[in-house]
């Protein structure tokens, strides 16, 4: 083949890369980041004869005060009427994020619900390298500046009502049923403290339900959840991958657990013991990765019903 030719065919093949490149940004960027989805799943795990329990299960919303679209996106989930809502944590994305965040959860006033921390409750998103996360779970950043997360605090557990589970247990009506549960602190923060859990746990009433619930879903959380009992596991802080290849899935996770158990319904076995975990892929990112790529921003709408 000619010099010329050679080099025409490898210019255009550099071309048709870098085309492909620049609309995967696009799409992730411009686009995909606001196709909010919700993903339903139903399980059998409530005694026979129980009504059905709905589920709404939030995580990652990394809030920032001027996403209105999120905000009115997640505010419209209280139209599918859940009886509990489960929040992951990360809800703040923002110093002043609590200010959208009451935007978008005021209309699940009144809903029972529980809730965890992830570090973005606490402090701040930072600048990071996105390849770093392929050499293993991130580092903390010491010079993350701090969140008022007593305000975020009051207002989930004060004006909603929702059950504070950090490092801690509870037990809550729901649909005529006792629900037990039970939580973690940022485990990928070693925030967690499973040892504080056990006498807190023994010292709830007979449930006929008992969920455990963690911001991120480390190998060693969900197997104590599984000794501490728990019919039900519920976890966020993947970002389901946040950007996925397809017929591949999560390229990394930020966190132990399998990368095929990064997103959606799956199951967790420890001990001879197996309860359904649903991680959330979230419906936020970073401030600083404004992207989504084959990872829909999304909320889960889980329908418990009896056990066969």
């Amino acid at each position: 083949m000619p010099a010329g030719s050679s080099t025409r065919t490898a210019l255009t093949a550099l071309a048709a890369v870098g085309a492909v490149g620049v609309g995967a940004a696009v799409w992730g960027v411009g686009i995909e980041r606001y196709l909010f989805t919700t993903r339903f799943h139903t399980l059998r795990v409530l005694p026979p004869g129980a009504d059905p329990v709905r589920v709404l299960h939030l995580s990652d919303a990394h809030m920032a005060p001027w996403q209105h679209r999120k905000q009115q996106w997640i505010a419209g989930l209280a139209a599918l009427k859940p009886d509990l809502v489960v929040n992951t944590g990360d809800n703040l994305g923002h110093a002043d994020g609590l200010r959208g965040i009451r935007s978008a959860f005021d209309p699940l006033r009144g809903v029972p619900g529980v809730f965890v921390h992830g570090s973005n409750d606490r402090v701040s998103p930072t600048p990071r390298n996105p390849l770093r996360y392929f050499t293993g779970p991130s580092k903390a950043n010491r010079d993350a500046a701090p969140l008022d997360t007593g305000a975020l605090d009051r207002y989930l557990g004060g004006d909603l009502g929702w059950l504070d589970l950090n490092n801690a247990a509870g037990s809550l009506q729901v649909g005529g049923l006792t629900i037990d549960a039970f939580g973690v602190s940022d485990a990928h923060r070693n925030w967690d403290d499973l040892a504080a859990l056990p006498p807190q746990i023994e010292a709830l009433p007979e449930a006929d339900l008992r969920i455990g619930v963690t911001h991120a879903p480390y190998r060693r959380v969900l197997d104590a959840f599984l000794g501490f009992g728990a019919d039900v596991l519920f976890a966020g802080h993947t970002h389901g991958g946040q950007v996925r290849l397809p017929g591949v899935g999560a390229l990394v996770a930020n966190c132990d657990i399998p990368l095929r158990q990064a997103r959606g319904l799956s199951e967790w076995t420890h001990l001879g013991r197996t309860a359904p975990l649903n991680v959330s892929a979230g419906i936020g990112h970073s401030i600083y990765a404004p992207v989504r790529f084959a990872c829909r921003p999304e909320a889960s709408f889980l329908t418990l019903l009896p056990r066969d």
